[in-house]
């Protein structure tokens, strides 16, 4: 059997309406289909409501139930979705804002080497605070304090982000980060983008996901060639480095469109210095593209291009999304 059938876009498991929708959704596909699921797969986060749904049938229904790395799921889908069926690995890009990893970590920078049946994590962004978990994600400016306060920054007074917040607001925050209060360790590149954006004022608070990082792409100077360098330790991607030079461009008024500029460029540079670590080790040529985090498409084409020019391959997403609503594919693929 060669063929995978998904729903319509549901959206975020959020609220009831959504949710009732889901399952609905899966009921009807039942009766389209008619088919009787033999096993159920889903994400390793408990508190989705997903997994709990899926825990839950699996138990009424007496049929296995598969529980699928994130970002694991992301590679497979990618896979699937270019009609790959050898056992063989590749080189996996798995770039998004959360998905729960193997360590109790939020993962988002997963640079992997595997397939359907396994992987092994080689590269990823250095760990940072996220204050207040997903909750943060609505503030870039509260991110990027963060992620200052990690590296060993001062929060100066002129920051964009530092005035973003009162001095009520940012004694908290220092609390909460002193203190590890509802303060999860991530390795999201979503979560970087968010947090160079309100670094250097693009955008502080958002009112739709990804829109801090969306605004820094639309500022990007197609012009500007030069690129900051980012540095590794083993298999961690350091952001210190990074901010510490977008700081100083930013202090030194270098213009914001050159900055996102050197920023995508440093990255795509980066990207490329980790495919060709793992060709060395592997010799791995096949690059397979996923997550949200590839919906920037000046990220995704400066990517490709230095990837082409290498001598690699990359696998793109083809009738499946790249996002959070190709998922599930993976999911089955792996189970």
């Amino acid at each position: 059997q060669q063929e995978a059938y998904l729903s319509q876009h549901i959206g975020e498991l959020v609220n009831t309406e959504t949710f009732a929708f889901y399952q609905e959704s899966i009921n009807h596909l039942q009766e389209v289909l008619e088919r009787v699921p033999e096993q159920v797969a889903c994400d390793l986060h408990p508190d989705y409501l997903s997994t709990r749904y899926a825990q839950v049938y699996s138990q009424e229904h007496a049929i296995p139930l598969i529980q699928v790395q994130h970002h694991h799921a992301h590679l497979s889908a990618c896979l699937a979705d270019n009609g790959w069926q050898s056992s063989a690995p590749v080189i996996g890009l798995a770039f998004d804002g959360t998905g729960l990893g193997t360590d109790g970590v939020i993962w988002g920078s997963e640079v992997l080497v595997g397939g359907y049946t396994g992987f092994t994590r080689r590269f990823h962004l250095s760990e940072m605070p996220l204050p207040g978990g997903d909750a943060a994600t609505h503030h870039p400016a509260r991110i990027a304090l963060a992620y200052m306060y990690a590296c060993g920054m001062e929060w100066e007074s002129h920051l964009p982000s530092e005035q973003e917040l009162c001095s009520e607001e940012r004694t908290v925050l220092r609390s909460q980060l002193n203190y590890h209060i509802n303060t999860p360790l991530t390795t999201s590149m979503g979560r970087l983008f968010d947090a160079v954006s309100a670094l250097i004022g693009v955008r502080q608070m958002v009112s739709y996901e990804g829109q801090a990082a969306i605004e820094l792409e639309n500022l990007c100077d197609p012009e500007e060639t030069t690129s900051y360098q980012i540095e590794f330790d083993g298999e961690s991607i350091l952001v210190k480095p990074l901010l510490e030079q977008i700081n100083k461009d930013w202090y030194s008024n270098i213009p914001v469109p050159i900055i996102s500029a050197r920023f995508h460029n440093g990255l795509a540079q980066c990207i490329l210095e980790m495919c060709r670590q793992i060709r060395v080790e592997t010799s791995l040529r096949t690059v397979a593209f996923s997550g949200g985090v590839w919906q920037n498409i000046t990220l995704l084409t400066k990517t490709l291009a230095l990837l082409r020019q290498a001598g690699f391959s990359p696998l793109l997403h083809q009738q499946v999304p790249t996002n959070d609503g190709g998922i599930c594919l993976g999911q089955m693929m792996i189970a």
